[in-house]
Formats: structure tokens, C-alpha cells, sequence
């Protein structure tokens, strides 16, 4: 890869994007941001509080397509690693131990998406999330020296675009948090906590069964696309944030 230094600057790109006025534009601008960084691939996704789902970047349309068509979304390593975290995330810090993660992986790769990989998570007004990546294929060592001079400028750059397309789609943000009931707010709240499912159940005298349907429930008022993603909208819009401190396993002695 082309090295990047602090030398090459990216201030008309980023005039461009500020003048953005639709998503075509900000389409033509993350394609030159590419461009100026020397990698392979740069992608804004964004998750809206309904799990409505928009994005520009620079993937081939076959794997966009082929990531849609097997509901990549909820196996995906990066997607579900950057729902808990809300610093940058190098891939490699990531989990790919699981069978059907290795396959993802071995999937995308051979639709060129690239072995290294940056995302760096954004959240918003109203519960929206967003992650900003870049990735690219390089040894570890080019990698990791582009990442420690680039860090700060991709934090930046993804910050800008979300400003971007909140101003362009404010509508998608403008719901309101929907009300959970209090043992929806109790489940999401143990699951926060880090409790298993089956604690959860136990903690709440219900079985997991009934804990599925409370899952599931409070998933589909959040737009979530996992219970994964249910928790993080949970806590991001503080929806349980006042039962953390009154929760107690009233079941377990």
C-alpha cells in the first residue's frame, strides 16, 4: 500500500463533503477519500433507531448484494464486536474463532473486501449507530504503521460523515424511543450485565421460553437487528439505565 503521511491532506475532500447536498455526493466523496489514504475499501454504514439501514462506500455491488442475501449482518464479527465497544476496532482484535465466522471471512475475501480491516463505531441522537470502516489488503506491519499515522485523521473523517447524513436524512432519526415494558427493561438489563440467558431466567423466576419472548419483543420495538444490538440501543437511549441500580436476582439465594 501506498504510505500515508501527514504530509498528504485532505481538506478539499472534506470541502466536498461539507457541501454534500444528497447521498450521491457523499457516495463520490468517500470514493476520493479511498483514494487519498491508498486502500482498497472505505464504507460508511449507518443503523437507524428502526434498524433501517443505509450506507456508502466503495464494495464491489456482488458483495453487497451477496452480504444482504445471506443475512450476513447477524454473524458478522465486525458488525457485532463494534455493537459492545465504542473505540476505533482493528479486525484482528476481533473474534473469528466460530465456524460460521471463518466462512464469512473466507467469503469476503474472495469478493476482495481485504484481510486488514479498521471500524470505528459512531453513535448518534435517538439510538443511531453508525460504523465507519476501512480495509485493505497488507502485511501486518504495513498495516499497523499506516493505522498509528492515520488513527486520528479516520476518526475525524468518520465523525464528518455522520454529521453528513444525519443532515441529510434528519427524518431517519426523528422517531421516538419506544417504551419497553418492565420485564423487557429487566431482561436487556441482565443481558447488559453480562448475565447467560439461562441466569437470566433463573434471576427472573421465568423460563427461557418466556425469556425468548421478551427478547424477541423488546428486539422488535428497538428495530434490532440481534439481541446483541437490541442491549446496545437499550443503553445508548437509556432505557435501563435506572434499572441497573434496582435490578436484584430476587430468585437466586
Amino acid at each position: 500500500m501506498t504510505r500515508y503521511t501527514k504530509i498528504t491532506t485532505f481538506e478539499p475532500t472534506l470541502g466536498r463533503l461539507d457541501n454534500a447536498s444528497q447521498l450521491a455526493d457523499v457516495q463520490s466523496v468517500i470514493e476520493e477519500f479511498r483514494d487519498v489514504f491508498s486502500v482498497d475499501h472505505m464504507v460508511y454504514h449507518w443503523v437507524n433507531s428502526k434498524c433501517g439501514r443505509l450506507g456508502v462506500g466503495t464494495y464491489s455491488g456482488a458483495w453487497v448484494s451477496r452480504y444482504i442475501q445471506q443475512s450476513y449482518i447477524r454473524i458478522d464479527p465486525v458488525i457485532l464486536g463494534c455493537f459492545q465497544r465504542f473505540h476505533p476496532v482493528d479486525w484482528k482484535d476481533l473474534d473469528w474463532s466460530s465456524k460460521a465466522a471463518r466462512a464469512f471471512q473466507a467469503d469476503a475475501l474472495d469478493h476482495g473486501v481485504g484481510r486488514q480491516g479498521l471500524s470505528i463505531p459512531i453513535r448518534g441522537p435517538k439510538g443511531q449507530y453508525a460504523l465507519f470502516t476501512i480495509s485493505h489488503n497488507a502485511s501486518d506491519e504495513a498495516w499497523a504503521g499506516f493505522i498509528e499515522i492515520a488513527r486520528r485523521d479516520l476518526i475525524l473523517i468518520a465523525h464528518y460523515f455522520n454529521k453528513k447524513i444525519l443532515d441529510i436524512e434528519a427524518e431517519g432519526i426523528a422517531d421516538p424511543s419506544p417504551a419497553l415494558s418492565p420485564r423487557e427493561n429487566e431482561t436487556l438489563t441482565f443481558l447488559a450485565l453480562g448475565y447467560s440467558r439461562a441466569q437470566v431466567a433463573h434471576t427472573l423466576c421465568i423460563s427461557e421460553n418466556t425469556l425468548r419472548v421478551y427478547i424477541e419483543s423488546a428486539r422488535y420495538k428497538l428495530g434490532a437487528a440481534n439481541t446483541t444490538h437490541a442491549v446496545s440501543l437499550a443503553v445508548s437511549r437509556g432505557l435501563i439505565l435506572l434499572w441497573l441500580a434496582s435490578a436484584a436476582p430476587a430468585c437466586l439465594s
